[in-house]
């Protein structure tokens, strides 16, 4: 069973590539979401530590997660000579995005009136499209022949 899915996903990643890799980012973001909130509840309603503590710590732990899922599955990007660099970048650009999404939820809400739970759902799917394509910068960049090229 394991053999066929993967001879199945190889035919689709060959024939559909950059398909192939939306949905590897698709699953790698939406992996690191599902790790940073299980961590936020266990933490903060199983082991009683304060929601802020959890928070953190939860944050920090799906970073993790998804800078290595991005890196070296969505982007198969396997080099380890610059990952020091594009963690900080990859950082900067989660916080910045954090900043986005706060802004962008505050305006939905008060300027046009959206349900917060809207607004985040909109916020969050603008900052995908644009996400996908500054890591796709930061772990490709050296891999292309030209930093013109497209992102698939």
């Amino acid at each position: 069973m394991i053999n066929s899915l993967k001879q199945t996903y190889g035919k689709f990643n060959e024939k559909y590539p950059a398909k192939t890799k939306i949905v590897r980012y698709i699953i790698s973001g939406g992996t690191a979401a599902v790790v940073d909130l299980v961590l936020l509840y266990l933490l903060t309603d199983v082991f009683g530590v304060w929601y802020i503590t959890s928070s953190i710590i939860a944050f920090l732990v799906s970073f993790i997660v998804s800078f290595t899922l991005q890196k070296f599955w969505t982007f198969n990007d396997r080099s380890t000579d610059k990952i020091h660099s594009q963690a900080i970048i990859y950082l900067i650009v989660t916080s910045i995005n954090l900043g986005l999404n706060t802004v962008g939820i505050f305006a939905f809400v008060h300027y046009f009136g959206f349900h917060y739970l809207a607004s985040q759902i909109i916020v969050s799917i603008l900052i995908a499209f644009e996400s996908f394509y500054v890591y796709h910068l930061v772990f490709n960049e050296g891999n292309r022949p030209s930093a013109r090229s497209a992102p698939f």
